[in-house]
This record gives C-alpha cells, sequence and structure tokens, in this order.
C-alpha cells in the first residue's frame, strides 16, 4: 500500500470511530471530542516543531498551554473599575519597576566594564534591592485589589476585546516565556532543558494559582466572551425550529450542535493554516538545517551553523503554537481554572501524542492528536461496558463485581499505556512516520 492511501485509510478509519461515537451515544459527544482533537493536534504540532524538527525535549507544555489561557482572560474579560482605581496604576507601576531591575542587571551584567567580581555583586545588589522596591509598590495595591468583592471580582479584568485577539496573544505570551527559557538553557544538555522547562512549567501554574489580582486564581474566571452564538440566543430563531423539526430533534440538541459545529470549523481553520506554514517550513532550506542539526550538532556546527540560535529560534515557534492552542482551550471551555492544569494532562498527554503519530511528521502529529484523545475520552465508556460484560454471570451483589464497576475508569491509563505499547510494538517510528527526503 503506497503511503497516501495508508495515511487516508488511518484517518478515514478516525472518522469512523467519531462517527460510532454519534451513532452510539450522541452527535453532541462527537463533535465534542472533535473539537478537543483539533486542539489536540495543534498542541501536538507545537511539540513536533520543537522536538521532531530539532530534537529539544519540551517537559513544560502545560506551562505554556496556561499562558494561552491567561491570554484569554487579559483580551477578553472586561476591565473591573473598582479594581483599577484602588490599586490598577499602583500594580502597573511595580511590574515596570521589577521589569527595570530585570534590564538593569541584564546591562550590569553585560556592559559594565569592570572586573567579573565586582559585575557579580553588583548585579546581585540591584537584584535584591530592584525586588524590594517592587514589591514595597506591588504589594499595597494587591491587596486593594483583590478586596473588591472578591467573591464576584478581586482582580484587574483584561481589555474586553473579543476573544478571538487572545489566540494570537496566547502565541506571544508562550513565544516570550519561551525566549527566556531558551537564553538561559538552550546552551546546556538537552536533560537540562526539560528539567529546565519542567520546573518553568510549575512555577507559572503557581503563579496563576496565587495571584488572584491577575487570574482570580482557584476562584477562576468564569464566563468568557465567545466567538460563536450562545445556544439561548439560537433556540429562539424560527430557523433553527425549523431545522429541527426537519431533522427531528429537539431545539436545544439542534442549537447545541451548531455551536460545537461553529468551534470545529473556526479550529479546523487553525489547524489548516498551521499544518499548511509548518509544511512550507519543513519543506524549505530552513526544515533540511533543522533536521541536520538535530541528527548530527557536532557536524552542523562545523559546517557553520549557529546550533544555539536556531535551537531558540525553533523552541520559540513551538511554544508560540502551544500559547496558541492553550487559548483555544480557554476559549471553548468558556472559563479559566488554573488548577485544571495538570502535567498529565497537558504534558505527558501531549508526547504521548507526538510519539503514536509519529515525530517528525506534521501529519502524524495531527494523526496522533485524535486518536489519543478520542480513547482518552472513550476508555471510561469502553471499560465500562467491558466490565458489564465480564460480570454479566456474577450476582448482582458480588464484591468482585461491584468492585469491577466501581473501577472502570481507571482503564483510562491502562488503555492509554497500551496504545503506546502497540505502537512502540508493531510501528516504532508512530503510524505516520516520518519520510526521509
Amino acid at each position: 500500500m503506497s503511503r497516501s492511501a495508508n495515511n487516508a485509510l488511518l484517518f478515514a478509519a478516525m472518522a469512523v470511530l467519531l462517527m460510532l461515537v454519534g451513532a452510539m451515544q450522541s452527535w453532541n459527544v462527537a463533535l465534542a471530542i472533535l473539537n478537543m482533537c483539533l486542539i489536540s493536534a495543534i498542541m501536538t504540532l507545537g511539540v513536533n516543531i520543537q522536538w521532531g524538527y530539532a530534537g529539544l525535549f519540551n517537559a513544560g507544555v502545560m506551562g505554556f498551554t496556561a499562558l494561552g489561557g491567561l491570554a484569554a482572560i487579559v483580551v477578553s474579560v472586561a476591565p473591573v473599575p473598582a479594581a483599577w482605581d484602588a490599586g490598577g496604576a499602583r500594580a502597573i507601576l511595580g511590574l515596570l519597576a521589577g521589569l527595570a531591575t530585570i534590564a538593569g542587571g541584564i546591562w550590569l551584567w553585560k556592559k559594565l566594564p569592570v572586573p567579573r567580581t565586582a559585575r557579580i555583586w553588583l548585579t546581585a545588589l540591584l537584584a535584591v534591592s530592584g525586588y524590594g522596591l517592587m514589591r514595597l509598590i506591588l504589594d499595597p495595591a494587591v491587596d486593594a485589589i483583590e478586596a473588591v468583592e472578591p467573591a464576584m471580582t478581586g482582580f484587574l479584568g483584561g481589555f474586553g476585546l473579543p476573544i478571538m485577539f487572545s489566540w494570537i496573544v496566547g502565541g506571544v505570551f508562550a513565544a516570550i516565556v519561551a525566549w527566556a527559557i531558551g537564553k538561559v538553557a538552550l546552551g546546556l544538555r538537552s536533560d537540562y532543558l526539560a528539567i529546565a522547562t519542567l520546573g518553568i512549567s510549575e512555577i507559572i501554574i503557581y503563579f496563576l494559582k496565587n495571584e488572584d489580582w491577575l487570574t482570580r486564581g482557584v476562584k477562576n474566571v468564569n464566563g468568557l466572551p465567545r466567538p460563536v452564538p450562545y445556544e439561548i440566543d439560537l433556540q429562539g430563531a424560527l430557523w433553527l425550529h425549523d431545522l429541527a423539526a426537519w431533522a427531528g430533534i429537539p431545539v436545544v440538541d439542534a442549537s447545541s450542535l451548531i455551536v460545537k459545529l461553529n468551534y470545529a470549523a473556526l479550529f479546523l481553520v487553525v489547524l489548516i493554516a498551521i499544518f499548511w506554514l509548518s509544511e512550507r517550513a519543513l519543506k524549505s532550506p530552513w526544515g533540511r538545517m533543522m533536521r541536520a542539526i538535530r541528527d548530527n550538532e557536532i557536524a552542523a556546527g562545523a559546517m557553520g551553523k549557529n546550533v544555539t540560535g536556531r535551537h531558540l529560534q525553533v523552541f520559540v515557534l513551538g511554544s508560540a503554537v502551544i500559547g496558541l492552542a492553550g487559548a483555544m482551550l480557554a476559549t471553548l471551555d468558556g472559563q479559566f481554572t488554573p488548577a485544571s492544569y495538570q502535567p498529565l494532562r497537558f504534558t505527558f498527554l501531549v508526547w504521548v501524542m507526538v510519539i503514536v503519530g509519529g515525530s517528525g511528521n506534521n501529519l502524524g502529529s495531527i494523526l496522533g492528536g485524535f486518536v489519543i484523545w478520542f480513547f482518552w475520552i472513550e476508555a471510561e465508556p469502553i471499560g465500562l461496558a467491558l466490565m458489564n460484560f465480564l460480570t454479566s454471570g456474577m450476582a448482582l451483589d458480588s464484591p468482585l463485581r461491584l468492585h469491577l464497576l466501581e473501577n472502570a475508569a481507571h482503564t483510562r491509563l491502562m488503555t492509554m499505556g497500551l496504545v503506546l505499547l502497540l505502537v512502540l510494538r508493531f510501528s516504532p517510528r508512530g503510524l505516520i512516520p516520518e519520510v526521509k527526503r
């Protein structure tokens, strides 16, 4: 079978699985899975740009995803006038003092014409004094902001712009943080990059959970604006009643289906655009250079390539894609919940998607995002059905039967391990392996 036919067959099988969910469960469930598959595929493309193109192991996918969610708040939530009056200007001044301290420290370290020991002491002194000044300015402002109706607001809010702008801003936030990480860690061995990204990812989540004045912390930000109509608005339209009657489904279900289809259309456009740009980059001289660096850094460096500079470039690009996907995820959820960002969901699972789909192949990354998310969601109902079948001959009050049925949800983790093992055994380079050009 040719490579193209094999790829088409795999995607057709994925489409059949989604249609089976629609026919056996509901089309609302199938479209909900499809939307999350599309976002997961975009995240996987971002990780594939880093790992598949350049061999960079990013263990902090969760943090970059959360930065995308932060962008959704900053861009789309309406500002809180009382909070700005209470301490908004002072909070901005405190942040500017922190940025000035960082800029001054960099200038002292790089430009000050004094011996190295004196530079170290002066930079440390500036960092300590600058941090103290920032906290002196910022802390009273934070207390005042968080005291403004903490049950309802207690934070500054955002700019009140359309939430789709946050998709771009989420990519920018993630790119800035990735640049800062890369400037420090990319000159080290790859295992140090993994440690740095993992640690900074946890720091980002800790910050988002505790800085209530910016994100409301664990109180969450609910009711984010949407780029598609609300179901309740659609349900008042006569054309929807006619359509629901023609299709033989309730109006509520019809409105939910239309909303999910609108989301799917938006996400599909973004996915196609990123895939097209990624393929263009991969097949360009830049892509060939990145793969050469990935395969043999020493040889590429000997040929005059700036290995660290190119690593930084691709690390920033991949992180920007992950941040964009994080903003899309917050848009779909309609809320920002910092406590929901867990390494299992937003780092481990995305890496499984890359491995199963095929590292270095953009089409494989998309397929991996679809396959793994599908089984991550459907493993529980499949596991419950399997346990019901296996225990059908037991007494209804059998302790073993009750134990198996109560723990059917844990088949999700077993399913992920099983899928990964089967793919590594029978297709170690992934379902759609990288094409050696």
